[in-house]
């Protein structure tokens, strides 16, 4: 077994605080951004209806157990019914949703803003922690992990004799990057996600 490293206290104060401080607030501000960048359309009736019309199908089909077989059957044929259902759309009037999408460039727009706001910020903050902090062993995984997770935790470590749960400061990046999601659906609300 691989002796224990005293990590030093400067190595919290002046790497793993400050990259965990910078990484909520780039994501908040990446959110802020993004939400400037959209572009406020009004949705359409017809659009909305269907969605109604799908949450209350399925709403009925989570709800089956708790009404009597025969309404649930007559409800079934309300929505299902091949002649005037309501979730009914003959073959020759669906739209596929990728030549909907061509349709419509504003929508290939906005995805490129959105891709656009998360794929810069990543970038940016990624050079900054690759030049400022590489090479740091910035902390320890409270539980043990497999020698599989090595290269992937230790990611500009050259030792091959740290214990598998030091990790560097490269994946303490990765880490907060895909673990704060939580974090900013308290913050930002449920609309974030």
């Amino acid at each position: 077994m691989a002796e224990d490293l005293v990590l030093d206290t400067a190595i919290r104060d002046w790497v793993l605080i400050p990259l965990s401080v910078v990484m909520v607030l780039i994501g908040v501000l990446r959110y802020f951004v993004s939400k400037l960048m959209r572009s406020s359309q009004t949705p359409d009736a017809k659009i909305v209806k269907e969605g109604q019309v799908i949450l209350r199908a399925r709403n009925l089909r989570t709800g089956a157990n708790f009404i009597p077989s025969k309404a649930f059957r007559a409800r079934k044929v309300y929505y299902c019914n091949e002649e005037k259902g309501l979730l009914f759309v003959p073959k020759d009037q669906a739209q596929n949703p990728q030549a909907q999408m061509f349709s419509d460039p504003n929508m290939a727009m906005d995805m490129m803003k959105k891709n656009l706001s998360m794929i810069i910020p990543q970038t940016l903050t990624f050079a900054w922690v690759n030049f400022f902090f590489s090479g740091f062993v910035a902390a320890k995984i409270p539980f043990p992990l497999t020698q599989r997770f090595r290269s992937m935790l230790q990611n500009g470590i050259d030792l091959s004799t740290v214990d598998v749960s030091y990790v560097s400061s490269r994946s303490w990046y990765f880490l907060n990057l895909f673990g704060l999601r939580g974090l900013f659906s308290l913050i930002l609300g449920e609309e974030m996600l």
